[in-house]
């Protein structure tokens, strides 16, 4: 008989305990750790958790404060201690994480002075390349999630068969888990819903009802998918499970810790009574500075999130906040659409019989030079319209260990000043170009001719491929080598 397959769970409060119940009745392997040494005393010796009434936990689980014995031959090493814990976690568990570990966060949240992603915290602790960190997350209540309920979730990471390892391996007759390749995206959804969720509680406290949540859950996602554009994330994440499911949830439960302080708030206690009277961390209100800080660097508006710092870290009153709010500017809920964005809806997607030759190429575009000038030019004058599709900064990192100068943003907009470009759009993934071929009906594939023959494949999509020669002289690395001689 095959061993067992072990985790490593790396704190014992009640999500990272109802995953190790779910887990144990799986048959795996389950080591929790916790710095506490009541902790695992009580948890040794009841086999329940005070936070988690009426569940029981089978005998099976270990329970250590060794945190050695927790990280040594796991198959998975999970993070589960709050936000504000991962990094001095990962501090300790480092000498003891081997190469091409797989390591789960489940926590959610943003570092405020770093506005670092968690799994990103943990990479930078850890400093190896080797390692496979996923991202654990979606609607899920650790009370129902203890008790057996119906569940799904999202494995996300860049490596897709280390995702689909951690979705086989949590996957059970009640939970069902979804694989996705947007960490960023996930990891800023499952931040920011609990600061939207803490706005939704404030609202309850104050005495509003359903018209008022409904419009801070939706009104609340229109931020965070304005933040994610900003940098790089994925559309449909948002609209997906991490994003508008687990917002609808920590909104509305009963469960949620970021619903219950903010209901605490709106009723006129303080955001520390608040905290205390939940007696679990609220991840909202520590998200709050780094989200705040994200939304000044980006230019992004998010009065939901400003109003809620204001009302948690500047003392303004909830119901003041609230008028506020309301009496903002009037504006449409939807922006009116560009002239690239009408032109795209009407024509570019629709079909080839417009008699306009489409052309497409890819690249990073950092540093912009007269070599990219070059080849936009040469790819325009193979057709009529001019599809450029910029690499993110996400893309270039964990892809290509590629780390640019300039933002995905600023470089989209350097690319759009070019008088040769007719639309700019960001590339994400490697599997992306057949896609884009498809949605954009194109007619001429460009590259450069570095690249020749690697992407023959999709004359059989019905575009003609086409590899331009690099402008021998210029070249954006030659630049940086030549500015730090």
């Amino acid at each position: 008989m095959p061993d067992k397959q072990r985790i490593g769970i790396l704190g014992a409060g009640t999500w990272g305990m109802a995953l190790a119940r779910m887990l144990a009745d799986c048959d795996k392997e389950v080591t929790v750790w916790s710095a506490l040494p009541q902790e695992v005393e009580q948890l040794s010796t009841t086999h329940t958790h005070p936070k988690l009434p009426g569940v029981d936990f089978p005998e099976t689980i270990r329970y250590t404060t060794d945190i050695e014995e927790a990280c040594t031959d796991q198959n998975i090493i999970m993070f589960a201690v709050p936000s504000i814990f991962v990094r001095s976690t990962a501090e300790k568990a480092k000498p003891y994480i081997k190469d091409h570990q797989i390591i789960v966060d489940v926590a959610k949240g943003i570092e405020a002075d770093t506005f670092m992603t968690l799994t990103e915290v943990i990479e930078d602790v850890l400093d190896n390349d080797t390692l496979h960190l996923v991202a654990l997350s979606g609607p899920t209540h650790a009370e129902e999630v203890a008790r057996g309920l119906p569940t799904a979730i999202v494995s996300a990471c860049k490596n897709l068969d280390a995702a689909k390892y951690v979705q086989k391996f949590f996957s059970s007759p009640f939970m069902r888990v979804y694989t996705n390749n947007d960490v960023k995206g996930i990891e800023i959804c499952g931040a920011l819903k609990n600061i939207i969720a803490l706005a939704a509680g404030i609202s309850g406290g104050l005495g509003y009802g359903d018209n008022a949540r409904a419009a801070l859950i939706t009104r609340g996602l229109a931020e965070m998918e304005r933040l994610g554009g900003r940098i790089g994330c994925t559309p449909h994440t948002f609209s997906g499970l991490t994003g508008m499911g687990d917002l609808i949830v920590t909104c509305t439960s009963e469960f949620s810790r970021n619903n219950q302080a903010g209901h605490l708030i709106g009723e006129g206690k303080t955001p520390a009574e608040a905290v205390k009277e939940v007696g679990m961390v609220v991840e909202g209100i520590n998200a709050l500075p780094a989200a705040v800080q994200l939304a000044e660097t980006y230019k992004v508006d998010m009065p939901i999130v400003m109003t809620v710092n204001e009302i948690v870290n500047e003392g303004l009153n909830p119901k003041d906040a609230v008028n506020a709010l309301l009496q903002r500017d009037l504006k449409s809920e939807t922006p009116l659409p560009s002239i690239n964005d009408v032109f795209e809806e009407s024509v570019l997607r629709k079909t080839r019989k417009s008699g306009m030759k489409r052309v497409i190429t890819y690249g990073t575009f950092d540093l912009l030079h007269y070599g990219h000038i070059n080849l936009l030019r040469r790819a325009k004058e193979l057709g009529d319209y001019l599809i450029v599709v910029v690499s993110t900064d996400e893309f270039n990192w964990n892809e290509k260990q590629k780390k640019c100068y300039f933002s995905y943003e600023e470089r989209k907009k350097l690319v759009e000043a070019v008088r040769y470009v007719d639309l700019v759009i960001p590339e994400e993934n490697w599997d992306q170009k057949i896609s884009d071929v498809k949605e954009y009906h194109v007619d001429t594939f460009v590259m450069g001719d570095d690249w020749k023959g690697q992407f023959d494949f999709l004359e059989e999509e019905g575009a003609e491929v086409v590899y331009l020669p690099r402008t021998p002289e210029i070249s954006t690395t030659r630049i940086k080598k030549d500015l730090n001689k």
